[in-house]
């Protein structure tokens, strides 16, 4: 058997190809013995936390190759492997490697931005094609899969959320009797899009404010008018006709286009959420005002419970919330918990074993994770939400809510990638109270772009860039993209044109890694 490791026969110059054997039926001791050995048998080892399969690499010259393995002393083929059988009965597996099946692991430099006010982070990568067909990219096996998802999930199982706090830094808190518009500032001038709301009166979190409050608040005033609105009986009838949840929806009801910094000032969070919750409650046919409890962990749950709650409750963060009392009172905010951290630890983890995580080098293409343009013909695919420069803000915002996503890939006539624009881009209209003076229907993506990348902006860490990859790129390369802090998708592009393909999102990694 060769040595492992892709190399070149000094004597002949001949490439050999580390390629994978795994015996998952079990055994106590597992040897594999072929044409490359000599025959002799060689020793597989038990995969870690999965001890029925077993593993080996080796380095063999391309060709036409028979083996078996030798499972506690008695000689088996694998059934579910091609085969051949001789004139006295023996059966051998067959294997055929070929050059092309080995993909090294491309990791490139970055290049510069593409041009003077470009958001958009590239790969300086140039890859010709001779006009030949591709060889098909290598589909990833269920072995893998279930090795590389069992492993995974172990460690998100033993590591508990104390492991994600950083050394040092801080969480931005906001209280519910705040104005609206002191905490849209608040998001935009700290570069976040996430806080945790605090309640004085009753001496907990209650919830979170997110930029999708402000995408609704905005969305609203421009839709909703008072002759539409019908409110419940039953709050009139309870003398509630004064509350501020009301008086929000009266404002967010009679409203033409613009919001005004009256309104955002008089109302607070608190009246805001109360009347959030009665309109969806409305929509949902309920009726009253239904809370939503706030979802959060403590530092002794595992990555994996905080990646599922995540995940179940759509989510973009959970507070790591810590009370040293039984009675939960005087709770401490710890940490604000993403998937990104969560990935950043697992990459760091299996940063110097890629090898325990066979999933880790094969092309994304080749593994059923992201959203995919549709081909011509297929059947059954969610399509891939885009837009143009010239759509309207309004549209975008309406196209975010409607269909579920974080952000939208913004591309040209030819579905060549600009740029993205996400949720949290909404909180840079709190600039120069941008908000009080535009009209989301007349306002244009391409405007909206201009907003969020203004090189003079006093607080430029809320930025959002635009981050691509290539479809041949292996999935650690994916994932270390996405660990990176403020990079929540990865948009997958055709090399040179820059078409777009596909996006693969923080969500969509864990799902298909938790198979959730």
């Amino acid at each position: 058997m060769y040595p492992l490791g892709m190399d070149f026969s000094r004597e002949s110059g001949m490439v050999l190809i580390p390629t994978r054997f795994v015996w998952p039926y079990g055994g106590r001791l597992v040897y594999i013995s072929g044409s490359f050995t000599g025959w002799t048998q060689w020793p597989m080892t038990p995969v870690e936390g999965c001890p029925t399969v077993f593993q080996t690499i080796c380095s063999l010259p391309p060709g036409y190759h028979q083996y078996k393995f030798v499972v506690d002393g008695e000689w088996r083929h694998d059934e579910h492997q091609p085969f051949i059988s001789s004139n006295i009965g023996t059966v051998n597996t067959v294997l055929l490697t070929r050059e092309s099946d080995y993909i090294p692991a491309m990791i490139s430099p970055q290049m510069p931005p593409s041009g003077p006010g470009s958001s958009m982070d590239v790969d300086n990568e140039v890859r010709v094609s001779d006009g030949a067909s591709p060889e098909p990219f290598p589909k990833v096996s269920d072995a893998d899969l279930e090795i590389s998802r069992h492993r995974i999930a172990v460690f998100m199982s033993t590591h508990m959320a104390y492991e994600l706090l950083p050394e040092s830094g801080k969480v931005i808190a906001l209280d519910v009797d705040l104005p609206v518009k002191q905490a849209f500032h608040i998001l935009y001038e700290q570069g976040i899009s996430t806080a945790p709301l605090w309640d004085f009166s009753k001496g907990k979190f209650v919830g979170v404010l997110s930029a999708l409050d402000f995408i609704l608040i905005m969305r609203e005033v421009g839709t909703l008018r008072s002759k539409d609105l019908i409110l419940d009986p039953q709050l009139l009838e309870a003398g509630m006709e004064n509350r501020p949840v009301v008086g929000v929806i009266k404002v967010l009801g009679s409203n033409g286009s613009n919001l005004t910094e009256e309104e955002l000032e008089t109302h607070t969070i608190a009246a805001w959420k109360e009347a959030k919750s009665y309109m969806n409650s409305q929509i949902s046919g309920q009726g009253g005002v239904v809370s939503r409890r706030l979802v959060q962990a403590g530092p002794d749950d595992s990555m994996k419970e905080i990646a599922l709650k995540i995940l179940q409750n759509g989510v973009a963060t959970v507070p790591i919330i810590h009370s040293p009392s039984a009675d939960a009172s005087n709770p401490h905010l710890l940490h604000l918990a993403s998937l990104s951290g969560i990935l950043k630890c697992i990459c760091r983890f299996f940063k110097h074993s890629p090898t325990s995580l066979p999933i880790l080098q094969l092309p994304i293409c080749a593994i059923p994770l992201g959203t995919w343009v549709p081909k011509i013909g297929e059947p059954n695919r969610q399509p891939l939400a885009m837009l143009r420069p010239s759509a309207s803000l309004s549209a975008a915002l309406n196209l975010l809510i409607q269909a579920q996503v974080h952000s939208i890939p913004v591309v040209d006539d030819n579905d060549s990638l600009l740029d993205v624009y996400a949720r949290s881009d909404i909180t840079t209209l709190a600039k120069d109270k941008i908000y009080t003076h535009i009209n989301l229907d007349e306002t244009t993506i391409h405007q909206a772009l201009q907003f969020r990348d203004d090189p003079f902006s006093t607080y430029g860490s809320n930025n959002q860039r635009c981050y691509m990859c290539l479809r041949s790129d292996p999935l650690h390369k994916v994932l270390d993209r996405l660990s990176q802090p403020g990079v929540r998708r990865v948009v997958i592009v055709e090399a040179g044109s820059k078409h777009v393909e596909g996006i693969i999102s923080l969500g969509d990694v864990f799902r298909f890694l938790l198979a959730s």
